[in-house]
Parts: structure tokens; sequence; C-alpha cells
């Protein structure tokens, strides 16, 4: 990146922060707090420091403008000391990150940066189900990186003096690490014999659970032939086996309900064994370990700018995630209304604010939030004057 450009862009970050006002998080005298200048030589973090050095956030960024900004998820009894040891840690938020390029099935060579964004979405969607609906947790941050992917906060006061061994007991449950049909049944005498029973009280058992009534109520909908054939979609079930399962679900829909899956013999548990893998594969969310399990973290402050996009770290409501556009509802009001003379040095599409620029090398004029992005991930210096 040449010096006019990051010249442009620390100006235009700070006429941002100018203009807007930051919530911190909780307790921010008690974090540590660090950010990545626009320094022309190697990227260094400025860490270790408080707010006793940095001084009232909103007037450090527009002192500052810096590239990027993040506070800890721990509070400490002094976070500016430099040695970690010497903080004297006190508790940490739960902090969970999606990367959309990390996931199954993304190609960050094939994929557009939306659809890569849309992939991750998903994944939240699915992780805030697990963290509400499993968990019981209530105190939730949901937020957009400005870049590749999206955090989940987790404040709840049970939560916040977990260790790592703890922390990484949550993170194998949400991604449904080594969950199979076993890991969701148990044995119980029924008479004189023994039968397998899902676990249908909580957990991975009662999502389960729920796909298998969901899909007896829509077998019961349909005539049998269709029931039939909708049974042997399904991995290992043929024609004998279908029948069996729908014998059982017509016959004896109330075993089911109680989560008796040995009515029916093997066909039933075949399916018990399809519907697991498929809820794992659905339901689960592909959470970055090593930052919820890490103590000490550093995560992006909401309301900041991504240097490395220029859109902004966006807090979604709750209700709002499924709705939200991470290419139009970060874009930040300073860089619209403007065009700007850019010399584009990679060329190709880019999709932002519900538009598509198809840019060619070489000298053209962009709204000013295309331009800030393609600058900022470096397929565009600031035009000559």
């Amino acid at each position: 990146m040449e010096e006019r450009t990051r010249a442009y862009l620390r100006g235009r970050f700070r006429d941002h922060y100018r203009r807007s006002e930051l919530t911190p998080p909780p307790y921010p005298q008690s974090r540590e707090w660090g950010y990545i200048p626009w320094s022309s030589g190697p990227t260094t973090m400025v860490r270790h420091q408080s707010l006793l050095e940095l001084g009232e956030i909103g007037d450090f960024l527009r002192r500052e403008r810096p590239r990027h900004v993040y506070f800890s998820a721990g509070r400490y009894d002094d976070p500016g000391a430099d040695d970690m040891d010497a903080k004297g840690w006190r508790d940490s938020d739960l902090v969970f990150d999606i990367d959309a390029d990390h996931l199954t099935g993304v190609d960050p060579q094939r994929d557009s940066y939306g659809e890569m964004l849309a992939e991750g979405k998903g994944e939240v969607l699915n992780l805030v189900a697990l963290l509400e609906d499993d968990f019981g947790f209530s105190d939730l941050t949901v937020v957009f990186s400005g870049g590749r992917g999206y955090h989940v906060h987790v404040r709840d006061e049970d939560v916040r003096d977990l260790n790592r061994d703890e922390r990484r007991e949550i993170v194998d449950y949400i991604r449904a690490d080594g969950i199979e049909l076993d890991a969701i049944q148990r044995t119980e005498m029924g008479g004189t014999a023994t039968r397998r029973v899902l676990k249908k009280d909580g957990g991975w058992g009662r999502r389960v659970h729920r796909e298998l009534l969901s899909l007896a109520d829509e077998l019961l909908e349909l005539d049998d032939e269709d029931a039939l054939d909708r049974l042997k979609e399904f991995d290992r079930i043929g024609d004998g086996r279908a029948k069996t399962i729908l014998g059982a679900v017509s016959e004896d829909y109330e075993k089911l309900e109680s989560g008796n899956i040995e009515r029916g013999g093997p066909g039933i548990r075949q399916l018990a064994k399809v519907m697991t893998r498929k809820v794992v594969e659905e339901q689960s969310a592909a959470i970055d370990e090593p930052v919820t399990t890490d103590l000490r973290r550093l995560i992006r402050l909401p309301g900041s700018l991504h240097g490395g996009t220029g859109l902004e770290v966006t807090r979604i409501p709750r209700d709002e995630i499924e709705a939200f556009d991470p290419l139009s509802d970060p874009v930040p009001a300073t860089f619209e209304g403007n065009e700007v003379a850019i010399e584009v040095t990679d060329p190709g599409p880019v999709e932002l604010n519900d538009e598509t620029f198809r840019l060619p090398d070489g000298d053209v004029s962009v709204p000013e939030y295309v331009a800030v992005f393609l600058m900022a991930r470096g397929r565009a210096e600031k035009g000559r004057e």
C-alpha cells in the first residue's frame, strides 16, 4: 500500500470516528486493549493497553484513527501490565468466532465474498439457537466482524469463570464432536427384554427426537406409496425396511413419541442413525476452538472499522440476524454520497450496498465505500490528484 493511500484511509477513518458514538463492552476499564496502526512496515499490534493509557475510547479513536481495534475477553486487576501473569486475571466472556472462509463447502477461490458471508450467517443462527435452547444463555451479543465472519459474546454470570477445559467441552458440544446414535440413546428394561430409547429430555438426543417426530408426522400425512418413497430416500433403507418403519409409525406412534426406537427393528434404528447425522450436519455450528478456549483473547470492538475492508464491526440485534445483510448494513454512512478516483491493481467484481461493480485495471471513479473497500483489501491505490 502506497503512502498516499494510507494517508487517505487514516484521514477518512478519523472522519468516521468523529461522527460516531461507540458503546464499549461492559467493564471497559478492566479489559486489555490493543490496536494496529496504519504503519508502512510489518503489521504490528500495540497491546497491553488499558483505558488509563488510551483515554476515553472515542477520543482515542479520533486521535489515533487505527486500522484495527480490539479489546480483551478477559477482565483483569491490572489490564495494562506488560506480562500476562502480572495482569491478575479475574474472569472472561465466552466468545465464539465463525470464519466464513474456513467453513466446509466454502472455497474462497470459487465463492464470492457475499456467498461466504451468507454461509457464515447460517452458522451464526445455529450457534445462537444452541446457546439459547440447549445452554439457556441469555446475555448474548452477536457481531459481524467487518471482515470474514461473525462473533458471538456470551456474558451470563455463570460462564465468566469457566476454565479452558470447561470451555472446550462447550465447543465440542456445539460442533457436535463425537455425536452418534450410541451417544444419545440409553438402554431400558421393558418387561423381560431391553429396549433402546433416545435421550429426548435435552441436548442432541432431543434434537434428533424432534426430527424423527417431524418426519413421522410428514409420513402420516402422505399416502402409503408416497410415504414409502420418502423413506427410501434415506441411506440403507430399502423397500422392506421402509414398510417396517411405516408400520411402526402408523401403529405405535406413541412409542416413537416416548423415544423408543426398538419398535420397527433395524429399520427404525437405521433411520435414527440417518437422522442423527442429518441433525448434526444441519444444526451444529462450525466455531473456531482456539478463540473460545483462550481466556485472554483480543476481539474486535463493535462500532470500529475493519482495516481490511472499511466496513463497520456491527452489532446485530437478536431478532435481526436472519435479515442482516453483511454487504450493505455495515457500510459506513461516512463513505456514502461521494465518488473517489482510484487506481485498480486487482480488477474484478465487487458486491456492496446492493450493487455489483465490475472494475477494470487502471484509473476509475467509484463510490467512496467501494474505493475504501478496494484500497483496504490491497486491490487499489488512491488516485493521484
